[in-house]
């Protein structure tokens, strides 16, 4: 099994805690739970879940480069 290492803003990191313990999953558990969701999708969907997460957070991304 491989191991991914991602960064969160703290706002990102609050909200999937809160997310965690409204559903009494760890983090982990609605991380991977998040991905296999989304890669179970069709190309399609990917491709426009993928558009609307780049576009909503392209200034992040501009700000970190």
């Amino acid at each position: 099994m491989a191991t991914l290492r991602i960064s969160l803003s703290d706002e990102e990191i609050n909200r999937l805690e809160e997310l965690s313990n409204r559903e009494r999953l760890t983090v982990e558990q609605i991380v991977r739970l998040s991905i296999c969701d989304l890669i179970g999708q069709s190309d399609d969907a990917f491709r426009t879940s993928a558009k609307r997460v780049l576009e909503k957070n392209a200034e992040l991304y501009r700000r970190l480069s």
